[in-house]
């Protein structure tokens, strides 16, 4: 597949906000996000189905998916935001028109449940998208984090390359395996990405740079995710593994046997014939490293560092 970049966004175009998940426990997190965007000098487009709840999902499938296509449809909108992640964006796979993403590609952003609509539109169409703040739990705040809006902003409204990617206060990637990778970056939340495996929306692995995190997986659940990758040969694959932020990844009843999360991670990486870096601050945090899947991305443990050599907006 092809890789398509979409155009960098300009101050003043049209930012679409979707939910294709979960709708937030409070609306006026969209509103502030949306005056957040304003402020910065964007015009918005709000999805006429963004507030409605259905349970755990943001209305029902088919006014979500609604919202999605009418983003891509609309010429106006230059990029499309996610409100927030939660669940829902899996049930819409088997309905979107895949053709009119590709046909109008724009910077599309979430990060969390959004990983798989970030890997079918990739594996279904070739576009970046970036794995990125949200509009609901990243924008809306009085003091939007400074690092995750610099790095954010820098990726999608410039065709520069991007460079090397680093830590807020320069905090530096820890090394699990020694070695060189050079392979397109791609990957998300680990669930999610489990939750797609073995569809026609999971993409190939094969010579790419796989970046995961993941949020409250207990790390017998972390193992058993690892497991279904190694066992569906994906670490036979890659040509690099970035473990982004674990979030409350513990066991929290005392009395319960387990392992700790390193030990996990020891258990699957600590032979691994690839190199891994560990401590990447990208996933459910505040400062949050920009993440634009499906471009070219090096790393190098011996110079420690991670670089995009390559621009994500044409």
């Amino acid at each position: 597949m092809k890789t398509i970049k979409p155009k960098k966004l300009n101050n003043g175009e049209v930012i679409g906000i979707i939910s294709p998940a979960s709708s937030p426990d409070d609306l006026t997190k969209v509103e502030k996000g949306v005056r957040y965007l304003e402020k910065l000098g964007y015009r918005v487009e709000i999805g006429k189905n963004v507030g409605k709840e259905r349970g755990y999902l943001a209305g029902t499938d088919e006014e979500r998916l609604e919202d999605l296509h009418d983003m891509f449809k609309n010429k106006h909108v230059k990029a499309v935001f996610c409100v927030r992640g939660g669940y829902g964006s899996g049930r819409l796979l088997h309905k979107i028109n895949f053709n009119l993403v590709k046909n109008n590609p724009k910077i599309f952003v979430g990060y969390s449940d959004i990983t798989v609509l970030q890997n079918a539109f990739y594996t279904k169409t070739g576009l970046v998208t970036f794995a990125g703040p949200m509009l609901a739990v990243d924008f809306w705040k009085d003091e939007v984090d400074s690092f995750t809006e610099e790095n954010f902003w820098k990726i999608i409204t410039s065709n520069k390359k991007i460079g090397k990617l680093k830590n807020p206060n320069e905090e530096k990637f820890f090394v699990f395996r020694p070695g060189r990778g050079e392979g397109k970056i791609m990957g998300g939340n680990l669930a999610l990405l489990c939750s797609i495996m073995g569809t026609e929306y999971f993409p190939r692995f094969k010579d790419a740079i796989l970046m995961i995190e993941d949020i409250g997986e207990t790390p017998y659940r972390v193992d058993r995710l690892l497991n279904q990758i190694r066992a569906a040969k994906i670490f036979n694959q890659i040509k690099g593994l970035i473990l982004g932020r674990f979030v409350d990844c513990y066991e929290t009843d005392e009395e319960k046997k387990t392992l700790t999360l390193n030990e996990v991670i020891s258990d699957y990486f600590a032979d691994a014939k690839f190199p891994v870096f560990y401590n990447f601050k990208h996933g459910h945090i505040t400062s949050n490293l920009t993440v634009p899947f499906g471009v070219k991305c090096k790393i190098n443990t011996a110079r420690e560092f991670i670089e995009i050599p390559d621009n994500a907006v044409s």
